[in-house]
């Protein structure tokens, strides 16, 4: 519930309630003919559909992003900007459209409350290229990536600009630049699923060794490593794009496959031993290797558990399932990487996969 006890929309349903009810109106009889796109994209949990009640509390609520072209951007947008400070109304359904900053540098987030002024608002007046720019480091909305340059876009930020709602596009060009983003080439996918497989291989007999030196703890850790990577394989082979970790859980859950793959990755979390949380990640490794034959991208390989070369440690190999999918991949600009895949695949660092340029050039330096 709001301070005004409104009850709780989500947040895709209140956006556009809010464009339809409020922004659109304005604009019309402030600039009549502006060309124009109003979307709920970006940052925020109701854009993944993930939003609750508890969202309510920053930076949720009525949110809009109306893109100009950059001419009329230069034009327009700061006095749009602040018409619309004057003249939306106080609230949408019960939910205050104006936002109190916050006064702590540490938590800079807007939280609702009336005004009976001019209001704070969310409405981002925004030129498209230069938001996909800090997006994805795309230098125009119908430029087409490179196969390097997706690498060097997160999955996260993919799923924040592909995912939420359009309500109007009238510049035609946010629907297009959502369409040729909303999944990977298939050459950038197959290496993708490649270099997933090869994290995998990379820890799974870790489980079994830390364990043989005492150290369980240590096992538990590589075995949590080892269900996010699975799950994040998951999402790869159902073709969704990953969020951050805090809603990875939520995402994976609305996978056709979760519920089968669920008892054997909670298994291997709460384990208290190697033998049963070896047993449990083997039940997923085999799984999820179904689900990989599944998708005719490789001829079928073996899934089944076997042993780590002469230890005593049960694996999938999953080097395997990497090696086959490399070897399909024939893009020149692919072909010859090695294989550490796509950025949030070899970091997570939510500062850095925030800056575009950074990224580029990090992905732009492998051999």
């Amino acid at each position: 519930m709001t301070i005004s006890g409104a009850a709780f929309l989500p947040g895709l349903e209140l956006s556009r309630i809010l464009y339809e009810e409020a922004v659109r109106p304005i604009l019309e009889e402030a600039l009549p003919g502006l060309r124009h796109a109003a979307a709920r994209v970006g940052s925020g949990s109701e854009v993944l559909g993930f939003d609750t009640p508890r969202s309510a509390d920053h930076e949720w609520g009525p949110r809009l992003e109306v893109f100009l072209t950059a001419s009329d951007h230069a034009r327009h947008g700061s006095d749009l900007h602040g018409l619309l400070a004057e003249r939306l109304p106080k609230e949408i359904r019960g939910w205050p459209t104006h936002f109190r900053e916050s006064g702590d540098p540490l938590d800079p987030v807007g939280l609702m409350e009336r005004s009976d002024g001019p209001v704070n608002h969310r409405v981002a007046i925004l030129d498209l290229d230069r938001w996909l720019a800090g997006q994805l480091g795309l230098p125009a909305a119908d430029a087409t990536p490179s196969s390097r340059a997706w690498l060097a876009m997160p999955q996260q930020r993919l799923a924040e600009v592909t995912g939420g709602a359009v309500y109007h596009d009238g510049l035609g060009t946010l629907t297009a630049v959502r369409q040729r983003l909303q999944w990977y080439p298939e050459q950038v996918w197959r290496y993708l699923l490649a270099c997933q497989w090869q994290r995998i291989s990379q820890e799974e007999a870790f489980v079994g060794r830390c364990a043989e030196v005492g150290d369980d703890l240590g096992s538990a850790v590589v075995a949590a490593r080892l269900v996010r990577d699975l799950m994040r394989l998951c999402l790869l082979l159902e073709r969704r794009y990953a969020p951050y970790g805090k809603w990875l859980g939520t995402a994976f859950s609305r996978l056709p496959a979760a519920e089968r793959l669920t008892p054997a990755l909670r298994g291997a979390l709460t384990a208290t031993g190697h033998p049963e949380r070896e047993a449990h990640l083997c039940t997923a490794y085999e799984a999820v290797a179904a689900l990989q034959n599944a998708s005719g991208l490789i001829p079928p390989l073996d899934p089944g558990r076997r042993p780590y070369h002469a230890r005593p440690f049960l694996v999938l190999h999953a080097e395997r399932f990497a090696q086959a999918l490399a070897r399909t991949v024939t893009d020149p600009e692919l072909a010859g990487l090695p294989l550490v895949g796509g950025v949030d695949q070899w970091a997570d660092s939510t500062d850095l996969l925030g800056q575009p340029r950074a990224v580029q050039a990090a992905v732009h330096a492998l051999p």
